[in-house]
């Protein structure tokens, strides 16, 4: 990979760079997660900006990627979690919202590496919501399952 300095590129541009670097080293979310010691979804989603890597996973993951040092930087810095729709104000759905923004493109790419170019159905589906007891204080679990639905060509 052509090793640039930081002000050479911003964060679109490594994230550019990642998404191809992992196309030629030919491997999966899980299993760069599972080199790195991180989840599949919070790799991803470090890796596309929405998260921030902790230093030590961040140069594990340049290191295997082949991305140059200075990407480090980049990796490692607060992330703005941008996204542009209209979002509610009601603190509750506009979380929802917001899970959504920043996981709904590591959740497609999870969903196309393990069934395909596709969708998961909204129309066959469901939704639990449950308490899940926690020391640090409870947890809401959401639990979504939907059909998967491969893209129709022609």
């Amino acid at each position: 990979m052509n090793k640039m300095i930081l002000e050479e590129f911003d964060r679109d541009d490594l994230t550019a760079m990642i998404l191809r670097a992992k196309k030629r080293a030919r491997l999966g979310w899980a299993e760069i997660a599972r080199k790195i010691g991180m989840s599949p979804t919070w790799t991803h989603s470090a890796a596309t900006g929405m998260n921030a890597f902790p230093s030590e996973k961040a140069r594990a993951f340049v290191e295997l990627l082949g991305l140059p040092e200075s990407a480090v930087d980049l990796l490692v810095e607060s992330p703005l979690k941008v996204w542009e729709q209209t979002v509610p104000t009601d603190p509750c759905v506009y979380r929802l919202y917001e899970i959504v923004g920043v996981y709904g493109p590591t959740i497609k790419a999870l969903i196309n590496e393990e069934f395909g170019n596709g969708i998961m159905s909204a129309i066959d589906f469901s939704l639990e919501v449950e308490r899940e007891p926690n020391p640090k204080g409870d947890r809401v679990r959401v639990t979504m399952s939907g059909k998967y639905l491969a893209y129709s060509n022609w």
